[in-house]
């Protein structure tokens, strides 16, 4: 049986121009007598209830909102990859890399499910490991560019901070992330304690494949986050589970329950391989002291 959720693209599409229009204290009557339709239509596309989003109606509502070319172009762009429930934003491509589907998506969750192999996520990142980041992967951009990006990371992690209802961070750390040297010794050095920090916080799992564990999934698998959200009072999400995977060329995004399933099992292999909470947080520690050796 065919999934009828809307898919991220379209929720993500309406969210936007939903709040655009409220920004511009215009009522959902009002915008739809400027836009020469119906307030329900509107509704439905703000809502993500549209199935066929015309580019151009897209276009004229970022006019009549008075959104710059940047914004105008990332909602175009999300209005062309309405189609499946599988899509990609693709660096440069369609939607400009600035615009952060990622980053609305996980300020709505309530439990994230995370692997990294390479790196520490994002939301558990110390300023001084973020800049490092950031420094390797905008070369070009100018200093003040580079703090702003840092911080933003920072910024994020209020939500496992916040006191009312921080999310769940569930994450497996292959130890390459624990022994490749992100900004010299010191950074990584902290880098670690804070992982260790925060693996004590009621809401934060962080576990670690050690080296011995070898290939756990039989092959190398990228970085991925299974993205979980709240449920009504029947019990059925408000937002579908939604798979996120970080790429060289772009993001990929699915909320189809089969490849959701596949990353589930994915995520138990790779638990059985990972160190308990405690040897993980023990081993975290012993290597942070093994950097300023």
């Amino acid at each position: 049986m065919k999934e009828t959720t809307s898919t991220l693209p379209r929720r993500e599409l309406g969210r936007q121009l939903r709040e655009a229009r409220e920004g511009m204290g215009m009522s959902l009557e009002q915008a739809a007598e400027v836009m020469e339709m119906s307030p329900s239509s509107l509704q439905r596309l703000e809502t993500g209830q549209v199935t066929r989003i015309r580019v151009v109606v897209v276009r004229e509502l970022c006019e009549i909102y008075g959104l710059n070319d940047e914004l105008t172009a990332a909602l175009v762009g999300l209005a062309m990859q309405t189609a499946d429930e599988s899509w990609w934003h693709e660096f440069g491509d369609v939607i400009p890399s600035s615009f952060s589907v990622y980053v609305v998506l996980e300020a709505a969750a309530t439990t994230l499910v995370s692997y990294q192999p390479d790196v520490v996520p994002g939301l558990l990142q110390t300023a001084e490991y973020a800049r490092a980041l950031i420094r390797s992967a905008f070369p070009e951009s100018t200093p003040p560019e580079q703090e702003h990006r840092a911080q933003l990371k920072v910024r994020r992690q209020a939500l496992i901070t916040r006191r009312r209802s921080p999310i769940t961070l569930n994450v497996i750390l292959h130890e390459c992330v624990l022994r490749r040297m992100v900004g010299g010794p010191r950074v990584m050095s902290k880098q670690l304690m804070a992982l260790a920090d925060a693996s004590t916080r009621p809401n934060v799992t962080i576990r670690v494949i050690p080296f011995s564990a070898g290939m756990p999934t039989g092959d190398q698998i990228g970085p991925f986050v299974i993205l979980d959200f709240a449920k009504n009072r029947r019990g059925i999400s408000t937002e579908p589970t939604t798979v996120y995977a970080e790429t060289y060329t772009g993001d990929f995004y699915s909320e189809k329950a089969s490849i959701v399933q596949r990353y589930r099992q994915a995520y138990a292999v790779l638990e059985r391989a990972a160190l308990d909470e405690i040897n993980s947080r023990t081993l975290l520690r012993r290597v942070a002291k093994e950097c300023t050796l």
